[in-house]
């Protein structure tokens, strides 16, 4: 499992990277990599090397979308392969981000 995190967008964009099971493992990275960044107006989880979700990455998507700005918050999601898709499908996350 591994984050990272690189800025796009005049540094106005947040891409992060997760690759591997993104669980409850992943939590700290997965923090460090948003709260570090100052001045980002959209974010992007690129999921593309993630083999695993679970309940404990939902969450931490959710608390990214708070400190993003909750309702206002620009996020996104993309590259997300079929059975984490269909997870974040199940879960509703298609009304609070937009999946790619």
């Amino acid at each position: 499992m591994s984050v990272r995190a690189s800025l796009a967008g005049n540094g106005q964009e947040l891409v992060i990277q997760v690759d591997g099971r993104f669980d409850f493992s992943a939590h700290q990275e997965f923090r460090d990599a948003y709260e570090k960044a100052a001045e980002v107006r959209k974010y992007v989880v690129d999921l593309g090397g993630a083999t695993y979700l679970d309940s404990s990455a939902l969450g931490m998507l959710l608390l990214l979308r708070d400190h993003a700005g909750g309702d206002h918050s620009e996020i996104s999601i993309m590259n997300c392969n079929d059975d984490v898709r269909k997870i974040l499908a199940i879960s509703n996350f298609e009304q609070l981000f937009t999946i790619q």
